[in-house]
This record gives C-alpha cells, structure tokens and sequence, in this order.
C-alpha cells in the first residue's frame, strides 16, 4: 500500500500548487485595483518597463510568502 500514499502526496501537492497560483492571481489583481493606473494596459499595451518590473518585483514577493504559508 505504499503506492496509495505515495499517490495521496501528489494529489496534496497539486493542490497546493493550484491553491498558490490562485492566491498569487488573486493578489496580483488586488496590487493591480491598489494602482492608480490598469497596470495590464501599461505593461501589454504600453510597453511600461518600469511597471512591468514593478508587478514582477511583487509577484515575486507575494509567491515567497505564499510559499511559506502553505509550507508551514
């Protein structure tokens, strides 16, 4: 039986991972409402280097913080 808890930590593992990648979705838009600009507009549309670096910035924070919480 050991393949069945070998298959119960995968499924835990993928929805981990699905549970970050909402959360990071989720925060990112709420960066993005914070903003007084549509940050998607200025980086796609615009070319906005400097917002582009500023949106990865704290995506990159908030996935590290993300991270942390789930891991405990």
């Amino acid at each position: 039986m050991d393949w069945v808890h070998e298959l119960q930590v995968f499924l835990l593992s993928l929805f981990y991972a699905a549970l970050g990648i909402v959360l990071l979705f989720i925060g990112y838009k709420v960066f993005d409402l914070l903003t007084p600009t549509d940050m998607d507009k200025a980086i796609f549309v615009e070319k906005n280097t400097a917002v582009g670096m500023v949106a990865g910035f704290f995506v990159l924070g908030l996935a590290v913080v993300i991270a942390a919480a789930i891991a405990g």
